[in-house]
């Protein structure tokens, strides 16, 4: 190696500021007159407890026939379960499994069930009987007016 060989590391470091140069230069000025960029209007985020896909108030379910006591029903369009723990007693939960947000698909033997893995959920509160699902289905308001089931 000759003196007028620039050492390597030299080089790296100069190559890495022409990088960082760059992509600095890309957060620049888009051509107005500010020298940033603009951005248009944008939809604040939903604030307050929400359930995804949770249909609205107001929704009619179907009729306390529907709900056999001792298990429930799937309404899998509003991504409600409506259960019957003991005779006239109606509980409503997200049908979204905490787990992996799937779908519940069924009420058998006591249980609200997932099908992706495994999850199961007390009928009467929906609290956690079988895992992985970390937290119990969230409540849903319902109200019983004669024999029709709404979402309060």
């Amino acid at each position: 190696m000759t003196s007028d060989a620039t050492p390597r590391r030299t080089v790296l470091l100069a190559g890495a500021g022409s990088v960082t140069a760059a992509l600095a230069t890309g957060c620049g000025s888009d051509g107005d007159k500010e020298g940033g960029t603009t951005a248009g209007p944008t939809t604040p985020l939903p604030t307050g407890p929400t359930t995804p896909g949770t249909a609205p108030a107001g929704t009619s379910l179907g009729s306390t026939s529907q709900i056999p006591v001792g298990g429930g029903t799937v309404f899998k369009d509003e991504k409600v379960v409506v259960t019957q723990p003991t005779d006239g007693e109606f509980k409503a939960f997200s049908a979204v499994c905490t787990h992996q947000g799937c779908t519940v698909n069924k009420v058998a033997n006591g249980t609200i069930d997932c099908p992706c893995h495994g999850s199961k959920y007390r009928i009467a509160d929906g609290s956690v009987a079988a895992g992985p699902a970390p937290r119990p289905l969230p409540a849903e308001e319902i109200t019983v007016s004669g024999d029709t089931i709404t979402l309060a």
